[in-house]
């Protein structure tokens, strides 16, 4: 597990902009969304060309927020990343400049080992995933850029405004994906020990530009504590 804690001087400047150390100060369980990103083999499991050992260490928490997000009343979606980029990349708007950042051998490994079907393609088997889940498929490192996915769609369509971020790699898709997340108008966190990256450094360096710019950044006790509220409130609302 990556070792994380917001310096002082990040939470005092926050305070200082916006009043307060956490903008996720309580969540309405129905309006929120954990979104797990790219919990596939590919990035996982050891011998697949995108795998660290690190990823495995947030599973446990990953479970434990999808189940307390389910008990408030909120959304979980599960995101994987489809290699359809070949037929993807040359289309209008399409992501064509990805190629250039790969070798011949290094893309035929990215465009086998996360085609459909395919082992890299699959969640990590540990997840708890649940038919009243949803799955989306990505094409691009954010879920929320033009093109990639149809993730707002699936958001807006059930009410969402906040979305809690955890999965892999925290400074790649997760990242790429909670940025864009704010910048559409979604209230948006990233769990500390939720997600997972190549080292505690780039981990660390990503989380706190996040939270300096963009976001909130919480544990994945502190989340529960927010949905086991939500939760309570949903139940007295129901007596």
């Amino acid at each position: 597990m990556h070792k994380f804690e917001i310096p002082k001087e990040y939470t005092e400047s926050a305070m200082r902009r916006q009043g307060r150390a956490h903008i996720f100060e309580n969540v309405e369980g129905p309006a929120t969304a954990l979104v797990v990103v790219d919990m596939q083999n590919y990035f996982m499991k050891e011998g697949q060309p995108a795998a660290f050992a690190s990823a495995h260490d947030i599973v446990p928490n990953v479970n434990r927020l999808a189940k307390s997000m389910r008990a408030a009343g909120g959304t979980v979606v599960w995101i994987q990343t489809g290699s359809s980029l070949e037929t993807d990349m040359f289309k209008p708007n399409g992501w064509w400049t990805l190629r250039d950042k790969y070798s011949e051998e290094s893309w035929e490994k990215r465009k086998g080992g996360l085609g459909d079907g395919t082992e890299g393609y699959e969640l990590w088997p540990t997840l708890e995933v649940l038919d009243e889940d949803e799955i989306v498929i990505k094409r691009r490192y954010s879920a929320l850029i033009q093109g990639a996915s149809n993730l707002e769609e699936v958001l807006r369509g059930k009410g969402v405004d906040s979305i809690i971020i955890t999965g892999v790699a925290t400074n790649v898709c997760c990242e790429s994906t909670a940025r864009d997340a704010m910048m559409i108008g979604f209230k948006t966190l990233m769990v500390s020990d939720g997600n997972a990256a190549g080292s505690d450094e780039i981990h660390r360096a990503s989380l706190l530009s996040f939270y300096g710019s963009f976001g909130d950044v919480q544990t994945t006790d502190e989340v529960i504590t927010l949905l086991e509220a939500a939760s309570g409130a949903k139940a007295d609302a129901a007596e």
